[in-house]
């Protein structure tokens, strides 16, 4: 799949998706139907990691606005259910590594928040802008933010509108790493090509058991490992890793993903 709103590229192991939705990767329906389905490429033609980046000057600069005033007649009602597009990311069996550029901004922010792992260029500008129309985070922002930084951050960061720096959101744990902006992409690919080298089946453990931990408790992530972490003991990788790791020793297995 290839269009104006999102390139597909395969590299390797890793799927690429570049959103090119110009002239703001704004995001709504028409974005996120486009990485749901690219996902779902993705996933079935054996990728072991997405890289989300963007091809414009800036990340995203927020929703789609044009569609709220029909959401003010539906009650709200959004063409898209929210919870579905944040489903679709939280189940993905692989990682989705996600590389922030220029102004990140509203639900651009949020769709960063629902990747696994983020990367951001140091000059990148970044918040939840919602409240200058009225609003707040629509795409399950508040609660990520909460879960990542805390109540008073989340707070903060819904209620004020603020744009922050890369280096003051690494420092409140809402992302990850922050790099120089003419490393961007080699860092972002990299990361992404580390994970999609990793054990793809523990790697989708990983993801299901933070998601139990975090919506559900502790205390039920407990009493879900045991079924959620069989996959990993029936996977040849597992086999692959300790075969390495008796005749070389760790770190040196090549895992194929199964």
């Amino acid at each position: 799949m290839s269009n104006e709103i999102l390139v597909v590229e395969v590299r390797g192991k890793v799927t690429v998706l570049t959103m090119n939705h110009a002239p703001h990767n704004l995001m709504g329906p028409t974005m996120y139907r486009e990485l749901l389905a690219a996902f779902a490429e993705a996933v079935e033609r054996g990728s072991r990691a997405i890289l989300l980046r963007s091809a414009l000057r800036h990340f995203s600069a927020g929703a789609e606005v044009n569609l709220f005033p029909d959401r003010i007649t539906n009650e709200g009602k959004a063409l898209i259910d929210p919870v579905e597009t944040l489903r679709a990311f939280e189940t993905l069996p692989i990682p989705i590594v996600v590389a922030v550029n220029g102004v990140c901004l509203g639900g651009g922010f949020e769709v960063a928040l629902a990747c696994d792992y983020s990367v951001v260029g140091e000059s990148a500008k970044i918040g939840s802008v919602e409240v200058a129309l009225g609003l707040h985070p629509l795409l399950g922002g508040i609660q990520r933010q909460v879960m990542r930084a805390g109540p008073a951050r989340a707070k903060e960061l819904a209620m004020l509108g603020r744009r922050y720096d890369a280096a003051t959101l690494e420092r409140w744990g809402l992302v990850n790493l922050v790099v120089p902006d003419d490393k961007l992409d080699e860092v972002s690919f990299s990361i992404a090509e580390e994970l999609a080298n990793g054990p793809t089946v523990a790697h989708a453990a990983t993801k299901r058991l933070v998601s139990i931990a975090l919506n559900e408790g502790v205390e039920a992530a407990d009493k879900a490992m045991f079924e959620v972490q069989k996959p990993i003991w029936a996977s040849a990788d597992l086999q692959r890793g300790l075969d390495s790791f008796f005749r070389n020793g760790p770190g040196l297995a090549v895992y194929e993903g199964n």
